[in-house]
């Protein structure tokens, strides 16, 4: 039997720690960010991933 050759695929997803998930949405729920605002300084790749 061959060992079939798979190739390395990049992963684009980020895995955020839960401390900083906690803060983002800590700074969302306290008014100190939109959830739009979020997105670009905090690095999150789309608006949707905040809001799920």
């Amino acid at each position: 039997m061959k060992n079939p050759t798979t190739a390395y695929v990049k992963r684009t997803q980020k895995d955020y720690t839960i401390s900083f998930k906690l803060q983002v949405v800590n700074a969302i729920e306290n008014g100190a960010l939109t959830a739009s605002q979020a997105v670009e300084p905090c690095g999150i790749s789309s608006r949707s991933t905040d809001t799920n």
